[in-house]
């Protein structure tokens, strides 16, 4: 039984994970005049704009078990839903290894015109990608790399060791007058390459201002493993300066940890950007003060890019014509100071 749905798009109002990327891709820039023109090639932003031929683009991601993967899925409905020339056919999420690869298989026999794939794992979804690719089919691969340069046409990235650099950053600029302060780290689930560049980034930043992680367990993104590793690193830590939780998903069992073991003689720093945790930051009523960006909208980017490749149309801000065959988001950090100008972003956990 085909695990695909197929979605007809209608121009309607879309949520503001898409507005971003189509804003980002096909945004109107102010024009020279024309005798001042560094370059009249590629197409413009009008042309962009512009409804074109009707794109058959495939999605498929993993299961929405947590609030920022439901933010992907959404979001990149929601962004074909904004253009009136784009047809989205959409597989059910799935964290089976196979059954995302039958996924594929289904587009590729479908004939799509493009693919926009997170993949459940990059590297064990890398060889069906690259038997789209040499049918003639446009990857566009987001969030977790596949292992090959030759699997996608486009990529579309959160920069996760930035999260850690950003993370670090901030905990410095607190914390940088205390060589012996004592700095936490919760991660998500070890295996993941992008738990091993966040903490690597985390880490690198705090060597700059002659700080450690000094105490550091792993949870698995859920609310419960969250909970669950918070209370094994309170336990085994009473006295803690800063604290780094990776993903703010499990931070709402974090939070729940440490509200209930009375501790509030630190702070905390969190990463993705949800809903929950930016209403904390900008309540300011507990140890959460700041959380790192990790943009939900990547799959709402891979639509508008994958739209503009099978319609061989080119990014408009840039000079060279084409699209960028990699891109990497901004990992910003928001506190109470500028919180309401991502909180319009942010997704529920």
């Amino acid at each position: 039984m085909r695990s695909t749905r197929t979605v007809r798009t209608r121009a309607i109002g879309i949520g503001a994970a898409a507005l971003t990327a189509i804003a980002l891709l096909a945004g109107c820039t102010p024009g020279a005049p024309e005798e001042e023109e560094a370059a009249d090639q590629g197409t413009s932003a009008e042309e962009n704009e512009a409804t074109g031929d009707t794109v058959t683009i495939g999605f498929s991601g993993p299961a929405a078990d947590h609030g920022w993967l439901g933010a992907i899925n959404s979001g990149a409905i929601e962004a074909a839903e904004s253009f009136p020339d784009v047809e989205l056919q959409l597989a059910e999420g799935t964290n089976d290894v196979n059954a995302q690869i039958a996924a594929v298989e289904t587009f590729i026999n479908d004939g799509v015109d493009a693919i926009v794939l997170l993949p459940s794992d990059g590297a064990a979804l890398t060889e069906v990608a690259i038997k789209a690719m040499e049918a003639g089919i446009p990857v566009i691969n987001v969030d977790r790399e596949f292992s090959s340069p030759f699997a996608a046409r486009a990529t579309v990235l959160g920069d996760n060791y930035g999260m850690g650099v950003s993370a670090g950053t901030y905990i410095c600029e607190q914390l940088g007058d205390n060589p012996d302060a004592v700095v936490a780290e919760i991660a998500g689930i070890d295996s993941l390459p992008l738990t091993q560049d966040r903490s690597a980034g985390f880490a690198d930043a705090l060597e700059d201002c002659g700080l450690e992680v000094g105490a550091r367990v792993a949870a698995d993104f859920t609310v419960q493993g969250g909970e669950a590793a918070a209370s094994q690193l309170l336990s085994a830590n009473p006295q803690i300066d800063a604290l780094w939780n990776h993903d703010d998903d499990q931070g709402i069992g974090v939070l729940a940890a440490i509200e209930a073991a009375g501790r509030d003689e630190f702070f905390m720093v969190g990463g993705a950007g949800s809903l929950n945790a930016m209403e904390a930051i900008e309540a300011d009523d507990t140890v959460l003060k700041a959380t790192i960006i990790y943009p939900s909208t990547q799959a709402a980017d891979g639509i508008a890019l994958a739209r503009l490749i099978a319609q061989g149309k080119t990014m408009s801000d840039l000079i060279t014509p084409g699209v960028a065959n990699r891109i990497v988001l901004d990992a910003p950090v928001v506190t109470k100071e500028n919180v309401d100008q991502y909180i319009g972003l942010a997704f529920e956990s």
